[in-house]
């Protein structure tokens, strides 16, 4: 199966490419690159710590692009009709997208069955942005899921193809949350990709309810994260 992947270059996601392309190739990344504007400050010391965890763990503290494991192409905007058009050209089976803004009907239109998100959540929970924060932020650690989903015209609301919990251990700190989930995303895909290949599609179901829309999570809240997430792991057995 040819995978296209939309994304942002990324450590993590560098990583998740270097993995995925292992057993499915990438044919295309388009890699968007003008980050959604916020109103206020959104930047915490803790994702300087989460960085310099992932670069340690997926590239033993060197660095690395996604353009260095797939046959790359950058863009402000992943709508734009110049990715429209690479996508059409390369004329892949599946689109994978994790991590870039909002898709927009001509792109959605033109994959029907065939794209799907990668949402660092649970969208019956949690949709639009910084679940994962979100969810520590309400002490509701059992919204630490990952779920592969298909795209449609809302927010996080399209079909669910399959969901794993975000492995937690003993003492783990927040900086390494990202990390964990982006593994969590790679067995996902893995797993799903495999059953389509086998299938001839992916099986999926309806979201049973509709999860309250989050925007960035703004910095002055992130502190409260980095303790409630501490005094979880902490708990651990």
């Amino acid at each position: 199966m040819n995978i296209a992947f939309l994304t942002t270059d990324t450590l993590h996601h560098a990583f998740f490419a270097r993995e995925l392309a292992k057993a499915f190739p990438i044919q295309i990344a388009l890699l968007e690159s003008k980050p959604p504007a916020q109103p206020f400050p959104c930047a915490h010391a803790f994702e300087a710590e989460r960085d310099g965890h992932e670069r340690r763990v997926f590239f033993s503290g060197g660095e690395a692009s996604v353009k260095d494991f797939a046959p790359s192409r950058e863009f402000a905007d992943v709508n734009a009709p110049e990715a429209l058009a690479v996508l059409r050209e390369a004329r892949p089976e599946a689109v994978l997208v994790f991590g870039t803004g909002k898709l927009k009907g001509p792109l959605i239109d033109m994959f029907p069955g065939r794209l799907v998100n990668l949402h660092g959540g649970d969208p019956e929970e949690y949709r639009g942005l910084d679940s994962h924060l979100w969810a520590v932020y309400h002490k509701e650690f059992q919204s630490l899921v990952t779920t592969l989903h298909f795209v449609d015209k809302g927010l996080d609301t399209g079909r669910i193809i399959q969901q794993v919990d975000v492995p937690l251990s003993k003492g783990m700190a927040l900086p390494e949350l990202r990390a964990a989930n982006t593994r969590a995303c790679l067995e996902l895909c893995l797993s799903a990709f495999s059953a389509c290949e086998r299938l001839g599609r992916f099986p999926s179901r309806r979201q049973r309810r509709k999860g309250r829309y989050y925007g960035a999570m703004p910095a002055v809240l992130k502190d409260l994260c980095v303790t409630r997430f501490a005094a979880h792991t902490g708990s651990l057995p």
